[in-house]
């Protein structure tokens, strides 16, 4: 099936841009509407950024205020990780990921290991996919992939409540030291 080739292809082959190939130069908002899309493997109808998206990003503190009216190349790196974790996190799962992970540190470190998971996976994925795929090999291998998503989101969201109960457990310290 040509659309299975295409889809194993893309999976192999496109990829988000290495954190050097990212524009060095600042972006305005339509500017960065218009680049996000290339960031996307498969990019489609749902994976849409719109402006009005960017700015609740910035209301829920997912994505770092603008200097100014400009996008930098670490706000193009939030937003690359995050169109792709809000297909399958919350915006607030979304944003104690990236912020465990992130924390003080550098957005590159974070952004190459995001790389890196992100290219393990895809080619994971597509090594899964039917050859020769009739119907019922396509119906196996959706099963596969549907149980596979399920079993890791639960994996994920017990991850992720560990995390949450962490972060709530030390918050009452730290402000019990301030005082």
């Amino acid at each position: 099936m040509q659309e299975l080739d295409q889809l194993k292809e893309a999976l192999c082959k496109q990829r988000p841009v290495d954190w050097e190939e990212l524009p060095d130069l600042d972006l305005y908002m339509d500017q960065v509407i218009t680049y996000m899309p290339r960031q996307q493997i498969v990019p489609g109808a749902d994976d849409q950024l719109t402006s009005s998206m960017i700015n609740n990003y910035i209301k829920e503190g997912l994505l770092k205020r603008t200097k100014g009216k400009k996008y930098s190349r670490e706000h193009l790196a939030y937003l690359t990780a995050i169109c792709m974790l809000k297909r399958v996190l919350s915006v607030k799962d979304t944003n104690l990921l990236l912020k465990r992970e992130i924390g003080d540190g550098a957005i590159e470190a974070f952004y190459e290991k995001y790389l890196d998971v992100l290219d393990a996976s895809v080619k994971t994925a597509a090594g899964q996919l039917p050859e020769m795929p009739d119907a019922e090999a396509l119906s196996d291998a959706a099963l596969r992939f549907a149980v596979a998503s399920y079993a890791n989101k639960l994996a994920c969201e017990r991850i992720l409540d560990l995390l949450r109960a962490e972060t709530e457990e030390s918050a009452p310290a730290k402000s019990g030291k301030e005082k």
